[in-house]
């Protein structure tokens, strides 16, 4: 797909093979054979072949970082946790294989039509009583959540991969929504590298206002004294904010 003076979009030709920020694809197989493919679990690997056939398959999480959230939730010894963003549900089933089995994910996303391609799999793993899926706009369902005194701070984990240029606004609702302690996960945080290019750098209009977004986030969260911020060069980017105050 191009947008913008015939520039086609970063993301144009990335699946679950190539959602890399390494300059060296030997090297990005070598860490998928190696460390992560071998441990993919089966349902994952399923889901995860089916999603590269669909037409939005650049959307989805690849394998090492749902590895990594995986890990993360394991060694937070997280146990209620918010998704934004489901799409096929790869990092949703991620998250629900990590949980304990009394463990519970809100997935948040505006079309229930993905979430159902991979709800199968949510069953076929036995985790998909673990996952209360509510389909619309983020905004309006972090609200309702707010609304209730009952979740604020009740949760320990959150991970972001949706509208980008709404994470800002994501992340002051779910600073309330997660606890002292825990942890919130922005997706897609450097943009296929873009972050970092010249501000006249050829650019589909999609990625030039995607990009800024990123840039804008990114400085807020270095900034923001309520969290501590690791930003990974996993994927598109990752970037961990620990909530300290």
């Amino acid at each position: 797909m191009a947008t913008g003076g015939g520039v086609p979009n970063v993301h144009s030709n990335t699946d679950s093979s190539n959602k890399t920020l390494l300059k060296s694809q030997a090297l990005y197989k070598y860490v998928l054979d190696t460390t992560v493919l071998p441990n993919e679990p089966e349902c994952l690997r399923e889901l995860r072949l089916l999603t590269d056939k669909h037409e939005r398959r650049n959307m989805a999480t690849p394998p090492d970082e749902a590895q990594l959230l995986g890990m993360l939730i394991r060694l937070m010894g997280a146990r209620n946790t918010i998704e934004v963003g489901v799409f096929t549900g790869c990092s949703l089933l991620a998250t629900a294989l990590a949980l304990p089995d009394d463990g519970k994910v809100v997935a948040i996303d505006v079309n229930r039509e993905y979430y159902e391609l991979g709800r199968p799999f949510l069953e076929k793993a036995g985790v998909a009583h673990k996952v209360d899926f509510r389909e619309g706009p983020a905004l309006d369902h972090l609200d309702a959540l707010l609304a209730d005194a009952r979740n604020v701070g009740a949760f320990d984990f959150a991970f972001v991969d949706a509208d980008k240029p709404s994470y800002a606004l994501y992340h002051e609702r779910l600073l309330r929504l997660v606890r002292v302690g825990g942890a919130v996960v922005y997706d897609n945080t450097l943009w296929d590298g873009t972050v970092a290019l010249p501000h006249d750098a050829p650019l589909s209009d999609h990625d030039r206002r995607i990009s800024a977004a990123m840039r804008d986030l990114n400085a807020r969260l270095s900034a923001d004294e309520r969290v501590e911020v690791c930003q990974l060069t996993v994927a598109d980017g990752v970037t961990i904010c620990r909530r300290v105050v």
